[in-house]
């Protein structure tokens, strides 16, 4: 049993609420000019039906996909440097799970999903740096 005194913090607890979404269609231009305008790191990438899975850009998958290859910003689209598909944490998961969860994958962050919405982002840094893990 749990004291009172040791809580078990949960996703939900330290994630970021709201999600950022754009079509895979989108140029990386067009993420990286949205992810400076919102001051976000990611974005996840529209699903093109029920039955598709969420993909998610990052500003690594720019540096990738755009400067690193050599090509122009509004020639690559975003499902050509995506990550697809991608792990969800569930909202109510304990947040030493989610670090397990997110290293082991070799991820920085993941959409939280709670009743089969995506309700918010979680990072590694969030983990450490806004709870009192340490």
């Amino acid at each position: 049993m749990v004291s009172d005194s040791k809580k078990i913090v949960r996703a939900r607890d330290v994630m970021h609420k709201g999600v950022t979404f754009i079509d895979g269609m989108a140029t990386a231009k067009e993420a990286a000019a949205k992810m400076r305008e919102l001051g976000v790191n990611d974005l996840l990438v529209e699903k093109r039906n029920p039955d598709d899975a969420w993909g998610i850009i990052v500003v690594q998958d720019l540096i990738k996909g755009v400067i690193l290859s050599g090509h122009s910003s509004d020639e690559v689209n975003i499902y050509e440097i995506m990550t697809k598909p991608v792990i969800t944490v569930p909202a109510d998961m304990d947040v030493r799970y989610v670090a397990r969860l997110l290293h082991r994958a070799g991820i920085r962050r993941a959409p939280v999903e709670e009743r089969g919405e995506l309700v918010g982002m979680i990072s590694l840094s969030a983990l450490v740096l806004e709870n009192e893990m340490f």
